[in-house]
């Protein structure tokens, strides 16, 4: 029986052993390359990109891996626009480019060359409130606050669509422009993640600016 428990606690540790090797790098490889001459650190590119944003002309030197999402927050200091989870699935960063609702994070700032960024600063203020905004205030489609300024670029965004006669993955008849019913405006907004669940209300905030009879 000895015999039997010593080989066994023998075959434990031999495992461990085993497996911490297995994990940990060589010594050999985790050294670096012995000839950084060939192998120089890389250098940050920098280039020039000119957008109007809010209407304003910006001229603005950018490391070309910079994200429009970052140029607007850390270098134009527009803090309106939100980031999220910098992936694409949250929409808190969602801007309207040329006409269009982008999600900020996914794409760079050096290929917005001249584009007209508008940002949620962008579409109104305290004093002068856009009607989208007012509508999210009036219909408590705000809540923490978080998600709203990607929440109304979108939604002005999605009457803007509907209008022109775009339509979406739910839209039945392809030869009409789409109606602007609740399944029309949820499939829309559905980029749009609200962590408080204000859905209905906005929605209702979407309606309320539509002029469309609730």
């Amino acid at each position: 029986m000895d015999d039997i428990d010593t080989t066994r606690r023998d075959l434990l540790i031999a495992g461990a052993l085993t497996a911490t090797a297995a994990a940990v790098p060589s010594v050999a490889g985790a050294q670096p390359a012995a000839n950084t001459a060939a192998n120089p650190p890389q250098t940050p590119v920098s280039s020039k990109v000119t957008l109007k944003v809010n209407g304003q002309q910006h001229s603005v030197a950018v490391d070309t891996r910079t994200t429009l999402l970052d140029l607007l927050r850390e270098q134009l200091h527009l803090t309106g626009t939100k980031k999220g989870c910098d992936q694409g699935q949250c929409g808190a960063c969602t801007v309207i480019a040329d006409g269009r609702r982008i999600n900020s994070c996914l794409t760079l700032a050096v290929m917005h060359e001249n584009s007209e960024i508008t940002t949620i600063e962008g579409l109104g203020t305290p004093e002068k409130m856009h009607p989208m905004q007012a509508a999210f205030v009036k219909h408590d489609g705000y809540q923490c606050g978080y998600c709203t300024p990607g929440q109304i670029c979108s939604a002005v965004s999605v009457l803007d669509e509907i209008k022109k006669g775009i339509p979406s993955h739910v839209t039945a008849d392809l030869t009409k422009r789409p109606p602007l019913t609740e399944l029309e405006i949820r499939e829309r907004m559905s980029g749009n993640i609200c962590r408080c669940g204000a859905y209905s209300n906005i929605v209702d905030a979407i309606v309320e600016v539509s002029g469309r009879p609730a």
